[in-house]
């Protein structure tokens, strides 16, 4: 079973806290970044501490308030696969066809069951692999 990394921010912080006691709940490892509480804090330092973490026997949860400021500072790591969740569909494509190796979440923008839907799906969700490989290869090459 994958150890599963998760942070947030000021914004994520409630959500972030009723994700990690129901993945404890699923026996599954998990390593908080913990904010304090709700006050103020930059998200790209958070998602640094996950990103930093991260290796191959782990996934992240990443959580602000909109999701999308977590998931830009994540993906400027090469091995960091970041996705941007918002439905189920997206949970699980991000998987299947991008090998995505952490979850970003809006708070402002999903309940408590949705994020749990999503995140289950997103951790029961393999890489196809096949034509997909040679894609996901390509996100990790240097541009120019």
């Amino acid at each position: 079973m994958k150890k599963i990394l998760i942070a947030s921010d000021h914004a994520g912080f409630d959500l972030k806290s009723q994700l990690v006691s129901y993945l404890k709940s699923k026996n599954f490892e998990v390593t908080d970044f913990v904010t304090q509480s709700p006050d103020s804090v930059d998200y790209p330092d958070y998602a640094n501490l996950v990103c930093q973490a991260m290796n191959s026997d782990s996934l992240g949860v990443l959580v602000c308030g909109s999701g999308q400021g977590m998931c830009i500072r994540a993906n400027k790591f090469a091995h960091i696969r970041a996705a941007l969740v918002y439905n189920d569909d997206i949970a699980k494509l991000s998987r299947e066809h991008n090998d995505a190796n952490v979850i970003c979440l809006g708070s402002r923008f999903v309940t408590l069951d949705q994020a749990k839907k999503f995140v289950d799906t997103f951790l029961s969700t393999d890489f196809a692999q096949g034509r997909h490989q040679q894609r996901v290869a390509k996100l990790s090459s240097p541009t120019s």
